[in-house]
């Protein structure tokens, strides 16, 4: 008897219920809600950084969006990443910014002049010239130097410190309601709480027992999760959760339909040539190329075990690195020309592909499409904005986590060795020294004048640290070979 007598008739999309390699293209509906989940994840980190600088919110989620869609063609659709705002050359702008006589203010409550955007766009365009650079070093030198000099021993430690060093701002976005000393702000409640372990749980839950699609969406179905809890909280006098789109935030539109309540461009500029920019920012597009290399391990290592389990051969993504460091420079660029924040490949999203794998290029593609347009149309942006922060937090907790996680793997997949001396020391400073500049210092130490990131310097010394134990190694190895 036939399977279609007998009821069984496989789904349309049954085979790929497992997972989607990077050149498997979803039906309609799925993109739609593939991409949009990823819009999600990558907005909290990117806003966040447009906040604290003082770039235009609206501008800078636009240059994600064009930059992933950049990043798409750059890289001959190969590579699934998506190009975000990076938290790395945070305290770069800001030290530009007083040497021109600006003033930074709280996260959110400022915007920076024009004028002194597009000098920093300056220094963020120039900086994609060194990415650019290592990218043709790559190229040239072949994988075997770069994996020489970037072990896994140090990507796999490098992303781990990246998923661990955010963990604070995970458990600060999950409990808002709290001072930094864990204590309840006047006026607020503790229900906040049942908000964002409500989304933590729920999504938990829905990427470990879900099935087919729905298994594939668990962030989305999460943050759905988490705004259903704030409604019930909010309905039953607990408090109101939800937030609202910033006041001015439409002021600086480049142009608008009507009074902009529907449709706006956001704010662009173009660069305005400034070398205190260049000095400031550019460097720091050196620290971001460890992070950028781990990054494309993770995705390697996850994106060929899906490909064993369902029969595929071998996507050899890390052997593209230079593709992506290209990629990572020529997006700054871009990023830059219209006026937002230099960038690099989001760890959080890597996560969520991770979880869900979804690694289909073309729904980063569509992702990036969707970015633009929720940054142009008003009602979207305020309905991204309308996320309690709570829901967001209980996100990042498992998503933060999961590039924490993803650096272990990095370590398992390539039999790192753990009895190894030089590992254990490779890999012990770079988790002590990210790690402690981190908590100990809020994020930078100062070292000889210059202020260095937490994941920069760590990842930094790691590498300088195992090129000199390389060095040590090697000669050992010429004595035996004597």
């Amino acid at each position: 008897m036939s399977q279609v007598k007998q009821g069984f008739m496989p789904k349309k999309d049954a085979q790929f219920d497992i997972g989607y390699l990077p050149d498997e293209k979803p039906t309609f509906v799925r993109l739609f809600l593939y991409a949009l989940q990823q819009v999600i994840v990558m907005f909290p980190a990117t806003v966040t950084v447009a906040l604290i600088t003082g770039f235009h919110v609206s501008t800078t989620i636009f240059a994600s969006g064009l930059a992933t869609v950049c990043f798409v063609f750059i890289t001959g659709g190969k590579i699934p990443m998506y190009y975000g705002s990076s938290f790395a050359y945070l305290t770069a702008i800001a030290s530009m910014v007083v040497a021109e006589g600006g003033v930074m203010g709280a996260p959110g409550t400022f915007v920076l002049p024009t004028e002194l955007i597009s000098k920093a766009q300056f220094g963020i365009v120039l900086s994609g010239l060194v990415s650019i650079a290592a990218g043709y070093l790559v190229r040239l030198g072949g994988m075997e130097k770069v994996e020489k000099i970037l072990p896994p021993a140090v990507t796999g430690s490098v992303a781990m410190v990246i998923g661990l060093t955010l963990a604070g701002n995970a458990v600060r976005d999950a409990a808002p309601m709290m001072d930094a000393a864990g204590n309840l702000l006047e006026g607020q409640t503790g229900w906040v709480w049942l908000i964002s372990l409500a989304t933590l749980v729920s999504t938990v839950l829905y990427s470990k027992y879900l099935k087919g699609v729905l298994g594939q969406l668990p962030l989305l179905l999460g943050a759905l999760t988490g705004c259903a809890v704030a409604l019930v909280i909010m309905l039953l006098g607990g408090g109101n959760f939800f937030r609202s789109m910033p006041e001015g935030a439409l002021a600086a539109s480049t142009w608008k339909l009507g009074d902009g309540a529907l449709f706006a461009l956001p704010a662009f500029s173009l660069p305005k040539p400034n070398w205190m920019s260049v000095a400031a920012i550019m460097p720091i597009a050196i620290a971001t190329i460890p992070e950028s290399t781990a990054h494309m391990y993770q995705l390697d290592t996850y994106v060929n075990d899906l490909a064993k389990k369902k029969g595929k051969g071998e996507y050899k993504l890390s052997e593209m690195l230079d593709r992506n460091l290209i990629g990572d420079g020529l997006c700054d660029m871009v990023s830059g020309v219209i006026g937002g924040p230099a960038g690099t490949n989001y760890g959080e999203n890597i996560s969520t592909m991770a979880i869900t794998k979804v690694f289909s290029v073309r729904v980063m593609f569509v992702a990036g499409i969707f970015a633009m347009l929720i940054s142009c149309f008003t009602p979207l942006i305020q309905t991204i904005y309308g996320i309690p922060q709570a829901v967001i937090g209980g996100l990042e907790i498992y998503l933060f986590g999961a590039i924490a996680a993803q650096g272990i793997a990095i370590l398992i997949d390539k039999n790192v060795s753990m009895f190894d001396s030089k590992n254990i020391a490779v890999i012990a400073s770079i988790l002590t020294l990210g790690l402690g500049i981190n908590y100990g210092f809020g994020g930078n130490i100062n070292f000889l004048g210059a202020q260095v990131p937490a994941v920069a310097g760590a990842a930094i010394f790691g590498v300088l640290l195992n090129a000199v134990l390389t060095i040590g190694e090697n000669r050992k190895q010429k004595e035996l070979t004597k």
